[in-house]
């Protein structure tokens, strides 16, 4: 079989992604134009991808295509009624990454709360060590025990976060988007309540027609002024600009994104102009990105061709 790994950089330089024992293998560092798309796929029978468009566009003349994997979880960048029509499987990479992106949603909240970024640049300008005494707390900061802490997408990373923060004693509570969230450890709450009621709100929510801006300026505007808002969701979740503007305006106390609307972060987004790291925390699209997550992505993505190569369904999700 032919196959075609369109980004092979999207996993780092430092993981070895080695698949010619599954077939005859073509790697590309990127691919990102619909034309390159277009020529790379064009006689290939597995295409392995991560945020390539694919839809008719760029496969209508791959007619050997059988399989797509996509090199990470979200697949909202292939057009899966067109993959089905024309008998393509899909298949995503599930729950390699939970863990870390769990881990680095209460790493944005923690130095937020804490007001991390302030306290080390008060050491490090110098300013502690001219002091008179031994401690400084001149920001105020609270501790997360007996907060509430808010989740809108209560899957396998919500559910991380939800242990997590039971752990450091906070009271849970969760949205459930589309209404079907099968989770019954966490009280379930309709969006009013969660924005109002949230101390620390997280997104693990999927992009979909659903979910796109379902962070507007109403919704900031019905959060705590106290309130943290935590994005390692999809970018576009959040209104970019409304999020800027309640910012400014006091309305939420901080925000820590590891996603934002339109990636990389261009200066064309009002975020880009808050400098102020008490405020808001960007990190870029790098939640999933452990050596460990990205080691066993590569991973699953082989174990997926080999299962296709049996004939067996493994992760498909346009069967």
């Amino acid at each position: 079989m032919k196959i075609v790994v369109l980004e092979r950089h999207s996993v780092g330089s430092d993981i070895p992604v080695q698949y010619e024992h599954l077939g005859d293998v073509t790697y590309y560092r990127n691919t990102t134009t619909v034309q390159e798309v277009r020529e790379r796929v064009r006689d290939v029978d597995i295409i392995v991808a991560n945020k390539a468009p694919l839809r008719e566009e760029t496969l209508k003349d791959a007619r050997n295509v059988k399989l797509i994997c996509e090199l990470a979880t979200g697949f909202d960048n292939v057009d899966l009624s067109y993959c089905k029509s024309r008998g393509i499987k899909v298949c995503n990479v599930v729950d390699y990454c939970s863990g870390m992106v769990a881990q680095h949603t209460f790493a944005l909240a923690l130095a937020l709360l804490e007001k991390l970024p302030h306290y080390d640049q008060y050491v490090k300008s110098g300013a502690y060590g001219a002091q008179d005494r031994f401690s400084n707390f001149d920001l105020p900061f609270h501790e997360l025990e007996g907060m509430t802490w808010g989740i809108m997408g209560m899957g396998n990373i919500g559910r991380r976060v939800a242990r997590i923060a039971t752990a450091f004693g906070c009271r849970v509570i969760f949205h459930s988007v589309t209404g079907g969230s099968s989770c019954r450890d966490y009280p379930r709450v309709d969006k009013a309540a969660l924005l109002a009621e949230s101390d620390i709100l997280s997104l693990h929510c999927p992009l979909s027609d659903l979910t796109r801006g379902i962070i507007d300026r109403a919704a900031l505007r019905q959060m705590k002024d106290t309130a943290i808002l935590v994005n390692v969701a999809r970018g576009a979740v959040v209104d970019n600009t409304a999020l800027y503007e309640a910012l400014a305006a006091g309305e939420i106390a901080a925000a820590g994104l590891d996603v934002v609307d339109g990636e990389p972060l261009q200066p064309s987004n009002p975020l880009s102009l808050l400098k102020d790291s008490n405020r808001l925390i960007i990190t870029p699209h790098l939640a999933w990105a452990s050596v460990e997550a990205r080691t066993r992505c590569v991973e699953e993505v082989a174990k997926n061709i080999e299962a296709f190569q049996r004939g067996e369904p493994r992760n498909i999700v346009n069967m």
